[in-house]
């Protein structure tokens, strides 16, 4: 659904000043890319009106893709920028306030990646400052009282490949990437660039700013739904405030990036055995254990082969399909009992995680599956229980 447009405004000119800016200095993998970061710029000079603090993940396969000079242009733009590269999480904590800074990050693996150890408090800042009202607590002993410190804050985050789930389910994705043949920028100089820039900045505020109240009551109508739309709202608020193409641009730009951070997005290693198991059962009802794990792992794409010393487990299948309420059964395969599972136990969690084209079973097998399940009834082989 598509709000009406509106005249342009104080605040269009300025985003697209915004924008200007960003595709002066930086090359975007997209136009919907540009746009999002400009909205996303915009919407950190009204944080106090936001139920939610969307993050800006800026991600390249390679060093050398943009994702700092990006990062500059956010900083020179964004709302009171707070640079956490070597800051302790205690000053970080103590940063945030009811008008929080714009935290960014460069060099992310620092916190998430194999040199994370000592960071699990900002992790857990990132991962609870998405949502309003998530403080974090902590006993003060010299006033023997529990302190609240909230975490409730935008923050940009740059680094080579894919941050955690938790991260970037959270997250505005931003795809860098290295500039091609023919594609230029004008070189960022901080100290000729950055105050031009920052007037933008402070333009930016004083329009939004104006106006936090509408911003806070705004209920604009979304493209997309659940945490997505939890993620965007701030910026196609912003977006509707400017009126002009920006609330189109906006919506737009949504559906665009969270389509390929749906496609590109790494599965967690539950969701990949979940959906790795409706390929191995094929037009079987039934398989026992030893069977599903061998057609787990003859998938060479698969990471089942190598998961521990011996791949994977039957302990392991059962403990990480426990997750979604599935559970192995004895039954006879071929005359002989053993464990097993069936494809009807695999449904709802397939039309739940897996999208909508898992194979539904019939009336039938549901009435196995109960039976199998309550009276042990046999199955004497795959092929018998199609």
């Amino acid at each position: 659904m598509t709000a009406p447009a509106r005249p342009a405004s104080h605040g269009a000119v300025l985003l697209d000043a915004l924008l200007n800016a960003l595709t002066r200095y930086v090359i975007l993998p997209s136009e919907p890319a540009a746009d999002a970061v400009a909205l996303w710029i915009a919407a950190t000079h009204a944080q106090p009106a936001w139920a939610h603090a969307p993050r800006l993940v800026i991600r390249g396969p390679e060093k050398r893709c943009g994702k700092s000079r990006l990062l500059d242009v956010v900083e020179a733009t964004c709302h009171e920028p707070f640079i956490t590269v070597n800051s302790s999480s205690a000053a970080v904590y103590r940063s945030i306030t009811d008008d929080p800074p714009t935290m960014l990050v460069d060099e992310a693996d620092t916190i998430f990646g194999p040199k994370a150890d000592g960071n699990e408090d900002l992790r857990g800042l990132l991962n609870a400052g998405h949502q309003r009202n998530r403080p974090a607590k902590r006993y003060d002993a010299n006033t023997g009282r529990v302190e609240s410190i909230p975490t409730f804050a935008m923050a940009a985050l740059a680094g080579i490949g894919a941050m955690p789930d938790t991260i970037e389910d959270r997250a505005v994705i931003v795809r860098m990437r290295r500039r091609g043949p023919g594609e230029t920028v004008s070189p960022y100089r901080h100290k000729r660039d950055r105050r031009p820039l920052r007037h933008l900045a402070d333009n930016l505020s004083k329009w939004l700013r104006a106006d936090l109240s509408a911003l806070e009551t705004a209920e604009p109508p979304m493209p997309v739904e659940d945490r997505a739309a939890d993620t965007w709202e701030p910026l196609v608020a912003v977006a509707d405030h400017a009126g002009g193409h920006w609330p189109d641009r906006a919506r737009a730009a949504a559906l665009a990036l969270t389509a390929d951070a749906n496609d590109n997005g790494q599965m967690s290693t539950r969701l990949r055995l979940l959906t790795d198991c409706r390929t191995a059962f094929g037009a079987d009802n039934a398989l026992p254990t030893a069977m599903l794990l061998e057609r787990l792992k003859a998938d060479s794409e698969a990471p089942w082969a190598d998961f521990g010393a011996n791949g994977l487990t039957a302990m392991k299948l059962g403990a990480m399909l426990r997750e979604y309420d599935i559970r192995s059964t004895t039954a006879r395969f071929n005359g002989q009992p053993a464990k097993g599972y069936l494809r009807a136990d695999f449904t709802d969690a397939w039309a739940r995680y897996c999208g909508d084209d898992t194979p539904h079973a019939d009336a039938e097998i549901l009435v196995l599956a109960r039976d199998s399940r309550n009276s042990r009834n046999s199955i004497d082989s795959p092929a018998q229980a199609r």
